[in-house]
């Protein structure tokens, strides 16, 4: 088998992720240690127990699930004896999920990304008044379809934008909340399959999070990014990165940028990989694996049961 591991954004987290990690593994509960000194935060109570709005506030959603995809990794590598860094072909990660996986590929430390994600998921909340922004998902409709009916919606000062390209025929746009409406109506109008708001606090990966990217760009130039041990696959480029000044760069630019998960995974199947494994909370990404390329194994990891599970395959 050739191996890429992918790590999941928001919209994966759910209240109890991670704390049957913490129960079996010495080793998760230091990562979540870590995380927590690393932020000044409670933020594996907050994982562990709730309140589920309080953790799916964008700064708390963002790290917690770094810290659980973290963990995971920190897991295989000491308790199964499969790092990373080592079987890996590619890394990939769907929006905050790109620091994950800049952090198991030894590109950034764990308490810099978790700072940096608490720091983004700030940012990205105050870029646009809650009510202001919209996003929603387009299904039945290509990626240039999709882009078409953003631009038509955009128009007299409202941004509408294609902000993620997960799958073929499921594209998310993302912007002004009247812009995203239209969207909709030109979407069914044009033969999508469903058109519908999705529940998200901001209209990200779009022009609107331009405040939210030059936050970004402050935080990034203070940190180390290291040239990681593993190619790293670039949202916005759906190509490969590993020097640290770009990665810097390409990390600003996905901040308004489209992500480009489809092609990312074209990329990697392309390449000769065949098994996608999800590191982390929920199963997101290896529904989309599926979607993406029916040839392609997608695998979760992210209990004490699919890391078991995983070891076998070693």
């Amino acid at each position: 088998m050739s191996w890429s591991y992918v790590f999941p954004g928001q919209g994966s987290q759910a209240v109890g992720m991670g704390k049957e990690l913490a129960a079996a593994f010495t080793e998760a509960r230091e990562i979540f240690g870590e995380v927590d000194e690393a932020l000044k935060q409670n933020l594996s109570k907050l994982m562990f127990e709730g309140p589920s709005d309080e953790l799916t506030l964008t700064e708390n959603a963002q790290p917690a699930l770094m810290a659980v995809s973290m963990a995971v990794v920190r897991v295989l590598e000491k308790q199964a004896g499969i790092a990373v860094r080592k079987t890996a072909r590619y890394v990939a990660g769907h929006s905050l999920g790109e620091y994950s996986a800049l952090a198991a590929a030894g590109s950034l430390s764990l308490a810099d990304t978790a700072r940096l994600l608490k720091i983004r998921g700030q940012a990205m909340q105050k870029a646009v008044p809650v009510g202001e922004g919209a996003m929603a998902a387009l299904l039945g409709l290509d990626v240039d379809q999709a882009q078409k009916v953003a631009s038509d919606a955009s128009g007299n000062g409202l941004v509408c934008a294609a902000a993620n390209d997960n799958a073929p025929g499921q594209v998310v746009v993302s912007g002004h909340k009247a812009a995203v409406e239209r969207a909709i109506e030109l979407a069914k109008e044009r033969g999508a399959k469903r058109a519908m708001m999705l529940p998200v606090s901001a209209p990200f990966h779009c022009p609107l999070m331009k405040p939210a990217a030059d936050v970004m760009a402050e935080a990034l130039a203070r940190v180390t990014i290291s040239a990681p041990l593993v190619p790293v696959i670039a949202n916005v480029t759906a190509g490969t990165v590993i020097d640290p000044d770009e990665i810097r760069r390409l990390l600003v630019e996905q901040v308004t940028g489209m992500v480009r998960w489809r092609e990312s995974v074209h990329l990697m199947k392309d390449a000769g990989v065949d098994t996608l494994i999800e590191l982390g909370a929920g199963k997101v990404l290896t529904g989309l694996t599926k979607r993406i390329d029916g040839d392609l194994t997608g695998i979760s990891v992210g209990t004490p049961a699919d890391i078991e599970e995983f070891a076998k395959k070693k």
